[in-house]
């Protein structure tokens, strides 16, 4: 008989794994890789994400992972800019290659003459020579140079999409800012394509299909260990890859991962022996990032957050206040107000539920941990 899964387990499993139950003593490198990567469009978002889950996080060792290029910002999941283990980011932006690719086509079809893949060699040749990385301006111009015709906005869009481009610092620094800038991931890593690869452009196909298949189910292990039990459509909708249920079940066959029956019928999947937390398990008031994926980009949302309640963060911009998880489940969101860089500004809050005294003050707690974070 296949075992149950109560909302509650469910919910307290994932911020176990999350370690937003208890805040870790953990290097920022081994959180960063438990979350399977911080969403990180908004270059701030990551210390705050790591401030919520590691006991004493100094923003120091953050930027010293990027400057030491340790960890990268690049887009990965859904063509979303991600902060990721470098090494990690290799393999799999090729996973994630499709989705990239699906997501340039619009732009493409705007062009005038130019190609996907001349584009994607220009700007190779571009950003490769240059002694230090390409500004998005200087490369849009050179670009516009060579086609003055075709759309720059498209064109870069479809460079992004097309090519490993890593963001490199200052941008993404504590309290820095600055227009992005841009290297080739290899090069900034200081590593080379390993021709011997079964997935290099002249192996056998057979070869390709089966290391494909073999780093889609390398992702899927990655997010069901930092995320717990999910649908097939929660964790494709936190890649943006299609097609996964087939997979899943041939690891359920292998035995590589269990499955489950959700609070409202839905199969789970989750690697097979890694536990499940107690349901009556008592955990802290959080306050997460801006587009954390814990709640962020979630078709297993129902575990952590109604409905109705996530649809009142949901902005014009698509912009994304940090959350405030009460109880584990989503009750109220909070930003800094104050100056532009976050230094010295205030935690401003919103409730979303009806919260007990007791519940507020928590909260008014840990927007005091935050904002001594940010001063």
């Amino acid at each position: 008989m296949v075992a149950r899964i109560s909302m509650q387990q469910w919910n307290r499993t994932l911020l176990h794994r999350q370690y937003l139950d208890e805040r870790a003593d953990e290097d920022a490198i081994d959180v960063i890789d438990r979350c399977v990567g911080l969403q990180s469009q908004d270059p701030q978002a990551a210390f705050y994400a790591l401030a919520s889950r590691i006991e004493g996080f100094d923003p120091a060792e953050l930027d010293d992972l990027l400057v030491e290029r340790e960890v990268v910002r690049l887009p990965l999941q859904r063509g979303t800019v991600f902060l990721m283990d470098g090494l990690d980011s290799r393999w799999m932006r090729e996973v994630l290659q499709p989705v990239l690719d699906a997501g340039t086509r619009s732009h493409v079809r705007r062009f005038v003459r130019v190609t996907a893949n001349e584009l994607a060699s220009a700007a190779t040749e571009l950003v490769s020579s240059a002694e230090a990385p390409v500004s998005g301006a200087a490369l849009r111009h050179a670009l516009l140079d060579r086609w003055p015709n075709e759309p720059g906005d498209a064109m870069m869009a479809v460079v992004r999409g097309c090519l490993p481009l890593v963001q490199t610092p200052p941008r993404g620094l504590w309290r820095q800012s600055g227009a992005p800038a841009f290297a080739m991931l290899d090069e900034w890593l200081g590593v080379s394509a390993d021709r011997s690869a079964p997935n290099r452009p002249d192996a056998d196909a057979a070869d390709r299909a089966s290391a494909d298949t073999e780093s889609v189910r390398d992702l899927i292990r990655m997010y069901l260990r930092g995320f717990g039990p999910s649908t097939v459509a929660g964790i494709q909708a936190w890649s943006g890859l299609r097609g996964l249920r087939p997979i899943l079940e041939a690891m359920e066959v292998d035995w590589e991962v269990e499955s489950f029956v959700g609070p409202n019928e839905e199969k789970l999947y989750d690697l097979d022996g890694l536990g499940l937390s107690e349901p009556e398990a008592t955990v802290p008031v959080r306050f997460i990032a801006p587009f954390d994926n814990v709640v962020f980009s979630q078709a297993d949302r129902i575990r952590v957050a109604d409905a109705d309640v996530y649809s009142k963060t949901l902005t014009p911009n698509g912009k994304s206040p940090g959350f405030i998880l009460v109880d584990g489940r989503l009750a109220g969101t909070w930003r800094i107000s104050g100056k532009a860089d976050g230094a010295g500004g205030g935690i401003e809050l919103t409730e979303l539920v009806d919260l007990q005294p007791a519940q507020r003050r928590e909260c008014e707690r840990e927007a005091n941990l935050m904002a001594a974070f940010g001063a």
